[in-house]
């Protein structure tokens, strides 16, 4: 923001809706006055020729009312307008109007007025030229030294550069290796045109080298000439800038000092004659059009800039000597003489802004008001102090992280998910194992309770479902409409999403008294998809890899009324586990619920699958590892492959041919392994992707069994969420594993430390690297459950935490943790290679033999239990008796399988016998299929 502003000499807004560029500005004695004044000369796209004598108005005068001359309507467009000596039997000025498909030559000529209304102006055409190409731009001066008049060069959108001696059209020629036009300009000094290509450089040609060229009427005819006879055209130098240019000028400001200046998109370039670079100029925001004039320094040249911020940058030569705001971004700039000042700043926006503006300051006659002097009210002021520190402490004990939302937004949304899958699919990938992969609609409502403006609508949903369309462009909606949308969802992969809860997002404008343009806000709601769109019925399997089972606190009820075709949890994949299971237990706490049962609650016995757990963590991890291996062989084979392609190039350039000595084969070979390994890091990329995902669901499933293993609230599923899930994808400066440990070493270190005098007074914040291996992560994860086994609380204040008193299920054990601070490190491993142990899950995998033994089994169960219960008595007795018993147990652990493990399993194999078992498929998505009861379940 500058601290001056351009001050307004004469303003005016032209037509209404209209468009222009830079080259619909230009300015000069139009009508050939003599009096030494400037007109303003005006075109836009919309064909409407426009020119104004400004002169600045009395306050009871319209300011417009006589400063426009005339105003003529053309059929074509108006890309350009200059002045000049373009006739050949006059010295006067003329006006040449270039169109698209037509240059026309005009003369302006004034009347004076007998009357009130003022002199009266018309427009003559003089002559014009139809072209047989579209045109770009046009530059005139007086091309190969002639005096007193001056040509015109037309540059088309197709590469040719066609040249009109005034009346007559001289001659016509292609730019070599031409694709897109560029801004054209002629130097005067060296008589020859100034150019940026497509390429991003710079290239002069001389007019001579022009002439002589060879002719030609297409360019293939030119191409051809080239190669067969005639000189072919060739640049007379050229310079490389390496961005694309805005605009090109060469002032004729002094005929000792030659410049050619080029606006880029981030710098401004001034060079000689030949080429040479003389100064360049960084610049620090987007330009929008310059304008280099004379300076009063000998040597120099002052320079104006206009940016997309609304400033107006003076510079001389690379100085900035003033700055000023303007109302709207220039398209076009120049300098002006006009009756009352001289060296008026014209400026032109795109939207048809003209303003003649200078720079300079006013004086202001601001003075403070006087304040009202009063006496204090000490009590006021205190009880008033009192309130507000009372609405501080409240407003400090809530500890929100996120700001609370509205009470009523202006926009709501509603997502509702069809019950039904959609008739005709519109999933991209039509199967998958040879079974249609099915797509269902979400209706999404939408509903204004005020105005709202410009409202766009964003879909989300986790890899790898998609929607049909997830972007959508809405109308402006007035108050109390309501608008529909609807997309379809979808399976776009061969592995399981991580969640099945997409969210909606629509950013608009609401517009306030103080800002008619909006505020802009945000409206989001969640919705969930079914997970029938994810699996399909599959027979089940009795032999599984990976088993879970959850318990209720109720009476097993039938579950063809709450999870129909669904028993137990079983899969191939442990994370393919994740969606049914939390589908399971959704299910059971709305049944319940709609019986009325408010006591109703989930768990789980154990033991933690971390063994499972870690091999997932490990497949990530070595798949980032990969990411930085391919990284550094294709940098070296880049190397190679530049080294061998700079001797090749010697090789080629000496003289005296040579043997390449199997450098060609050696680029060819390292070119193969360049592909190869680009290949390679790009489907080691893909597979990250694939392997965050099944980690994201591995890491919710754990969530989930930590949850119901220790009966946490909604409150500590969220910090054990946020700490184990901190991230919604992986990327090359920070990943999931270093943000994970960092977490939950903070949570070691506070909440979950093992008294208050262990707490951390000040947490180190070192920058998060990849580590070299997960051992620290695990080693920090079985810590997490260690403590919140022995009933931790997971809490984001720095409370002192105290353990409470928690039955450890069966299966788990503690970990004994050292007193000593320094001492925990080296005995972690120890410990937690114990606790794996322990937690490790039964595969429960039956043979035929299993079968025949159960029923014996079931007798030593019965005496099994009555055996441990009098062990159990013991061990609260006597210390001593429980340390023996403690190790009779562990013995017999080693030698045969637990007892508690074969009387779950007894209960399993009886719900197996009369109720219904779940498949989860690892290639592409969870197989649900009924299996018909026996006939003895009733």
């Amino acid at each position: 923001m500058s601290l001056f502003k351009a001050r307004d000499w004469w303003a005016s807004v032209l037509g209404e809706g209209e468009e222009f560029d830079q080259g619909c500005l230009c300015v000069g004695d139009v009508d050939n006055s003599g009096s030494g004044y400037d007109k303003i000369v005006v075109g836009s796209f919309m064909g409407m020729l426009r020119i104004f004598s400004p002169h600045p108005a009395k306050p009871e005068e319209q300011m417009e009312a006589d400063a426009q001359l005339l105003e003529v309507q053309f059929p074509d467009p108006i890309i350009q307008v200059e002045m000049g000596k373009f006739v050949s039997c006059s010295e006067l000025l003329h006006l040449a109007v270039l169109h698209p498909r037509k240059l026309s030559v005009y003369a302006v000529s004034g009347t004076a007025g007998n009357v009130e209304h003022g002199d009266q102006y018309q427009l003559r055409l003089v002559y014009e030229h139809n072209l047989q190409r579209t045109a770009c731009n046009m530059t005139y001066g007086p091309f190969g030294g002639v005096t007193g008049h001056h040509f015109i060069c037309i540059q088309s959108m197709d590469g040719m550069l066609m040249f009109f001696e005034q009346e007559t059209y001289a001659f016509g020629r292609f730019l070599p290796g031409f694709l897109l036009p560029g801004p054209l300009s002629y130097c005067i000094r060296t008589d020859s045109f100034i150019t940026v290509s497509s390429t991003r450089q710079v290239e002069c040609y001389r007019y001579e080298t022009l002439a002589v060229a060879t002719d030609a009427d297409t360019r293939q005819d030119s191409d051809q000439q080239s190669k067969s006879s005639g000189k072919r055209l060739t640049a007379d130098w050229t310079l490389v800038l390496g961005e694309e240019a805005l605009d090109v000028c060469v002032p004729h400001t002094s005929s000792a000092m030659s410049s050619i200046f080029v606006l880029g998109e981030r710098n401004l370039f001034c060079l000689k004659d030949n080429g040479q670079i003389r100064f360049m100029k960084k610049l620090e925001f987007n330009p929008s059009c310059f304008l280099p004039y004379g300076s009063v320094s000998e040597g120099s040249t002052n320079i104006l800039m206009c940016n997309h911020n609304n400033m107006l940058l003076v510079y001389q030569d690379v100085t900035l000597k003033w700055v000023a705001q303007l109302s709207c971004v220039p398209v076009a700039v120049r300098v002006a003489n006009f009756p009352e000042l001289k060296g008026l700043v014209v400026t032109l926006s795109s939207d048809g802004h003209l303003q003649c503006s200078y720079m300079g300051t006013d004086p202001s006659f601001f003075t403070a008001p006087k304040v009202d002097a009063r006496e204090v009210n000490y009590d006021e002021v205190d009880t008033e102090m009192k309130m507000l520190q009372k609405v501080i402490r409240g407003a400090t004990k809530t500890q929100d992280i996120l700001p609370r939302a509205e009470t009523e937004e202006e926009l709501t949304l509603t997502a509702i998910v069809s019950s039904n899958l959609d008739e005709v699919s519109c999933a991209v990938i039509p199967e998958m194992n040879g079974m249609p992969v099915p797509s269902v609609t979400v209706k999404v409502k939408i509903k204004s309770r005020s105005a709202v403006q410009s409202p766009k609508m964003t879909v989300c949903v986790q890899p790898p479902l998609a929607v049909t369309q997830d972007q959508f462009v809405l109308d402006s909606m007035g108050s109390g409409c309501e608008l529909v949308v609807r997309f379809s969802a979808f399976l776009n992969g061969h592995y399981p999403p991580a969640d099945l809860c997409g969210d909606i997002a629509v950013s608009y404008s609401s517009a306030t008294e103080l800002n008619p343009a909006g505020i802009p806000r945000v409206s989001q709601c969640k919705f969930n998809l079914p997970l029938r769109l994810v699996c399909y019925p599959s027979s089940a399997i009795k032999n599984a890899k990976y088993k879970i089972t959850v318990d209720t606190n109720k009476p097993p009820v039938n579950l063809n009324e709450v999870f129909p075709e669904r028993y137990r949890i079983q899969s191939e994949s442990f994370e393919d586990i994740w969606l049914v299971a939390k589908e399971l237990v959704q299910r059971f706490d709305q049944h319940f619920a709609s019986l009325g049962v408010k006591d109703f609650r989930n768990s789980f016995t154990g033991p933690i699958p971390l063994p499972e757990y870690f091999e997932t963590v490990d497949h990530h991890f070595e798949l980032r590892v990969n990411v930085q291996k391919y990284q550094d062989l294709l940098s070296e084979r880049a190397v190679q492959f530049r080294a061998i392609q700079r001797r090749l190039l010697t090789r080629f350039k000496d003289k005296t041919p040579g043997p390449l000595q199997n450098l060609d084969t050696l680029m060819e070979g390292t070119y193969r392994q360049v592909i190869a390994l680009a290949d390679a890091a790009e489907d080691n990329r893909e597979r990250l992707i694939q392997a965050f995902t099944r980690l994201q669901s591995a890491t919710h499933l754990l969530i989930l069994l930590l949850s119901l293993w220790q009966g946490l609230g909604s409150e500590q599923t969220a910090i054990l969420e946020a700490t184990l899930l901190p991230l919604l994808q992986d990327t090359p400066q920070l990943g999931w594993e270093e943000s994970v440990d960092a977490a939950i070493s903070h949570l070691l270190k506070t909440c979950l430390s093992r008294s208050p005098k262990d707490q951390a007074i000040s947490l180190s914040t070192g920058p998060l690297t990849i580590p070299k291996d997960t051992s620290r992560l695990k080693k920090h994860i079985t810590l997490l459950c260690d403590r919140l086994g022995k009933g931790g609380r997971l809490s984001l204040t720095s409370e002192a935490n105290v353990p409470t008193t928690v039955m450890m299920p069966a299966g788990c054990e503690s970990i004994p943790e050292p007193i000593v601070e320094q001492e925990e490190e080296p005995r972690l491993q120890q410990d937690s290679a114990k606790y794996i142990k322990k937690k490790q899950p039964s595969k429960r995998i039956k043979s035929k033999s299993d079968s025949s033994k159960e029923s014996s089994r079931e007798k030593k169960e019965k005496d099994s239990g009555k055996e441990k219960d009098s062990k159990v008595s013991s061990k609260e007795s006597k210390k001593e008796s429980s340390k023996e018993s403690s190790k009779r147990e562990s013995t017999k652990e080693s030698k045969e399988p637990s007892k508690d493990k074969e009387s779950t399993r007894e209960k399993e194999s009886s719900k197996e016998s009369g109720k219904e078992k779940t498949k989860v498929s690892r290639k592409s998505s969870v197989k649900v299929k009924e299996k018909k009861s026996d006939a003895g379940d009733g």
